[in-house]
């Protein structure tokens, strides 16, 4: 992991080299964003598990939140903040949506960078 400019007028931001979220963040692989604020973006999951499924990624490289200092704990937390404004965007605020948060091998993430997942479109049932 190090710090490096990446995209259009970034300033250097912690990001990892070999991550594909951090590529997409930096304009190194392209993307068809819904949201992104500088601080976190939003993409549409490209193996989703609900007919509305995309991603909520801090731009900086927060690999596990048990092992984050402050400032990438607030990285993390702001795509929490950003969450509700996507889904009211993707017009599933009445029907209800789950927000999700894998952390770690057991957990199924398959990326090793913090995001959340918005579920919805669908009765998603109960947890487990």
């Amino acid at each position: 992991m190090g710090v490096y400019p990446s995209g259009p007028g970034r300033k250097g931001i912690m990001a990892d080299p070999n991550c594909i979220f951090c590529k997409i963040a930096g304009g190194d692989i392209p993307a068809d964003k819904l949201f992104d604020d500088g601080t976190v973006f939003a993409i549409r999951d490209i193996n989703p598990k609900a007919p509305t499924h995309v991603l909520v990624i801090p731009h900086e490289h927060v690999e596990a939140l048990s092992e984050a200092d402050s400032d990438l704990v607030a990285a993390a937390a702001r795509c929490l903040e950003a969450a509700p404004g996507i889904a009211r965007g993707l017009a599933v605020t009445d029907s209800g949506y789950r927000l999700v948060a894998n952390q770690g091998p057991d957990s199924g993430q398959e990326v090793p960078h913090f995001h959340l997942h918005i579920l919805a479109g669908r009765h998603l049932g109960p947890m487990g």
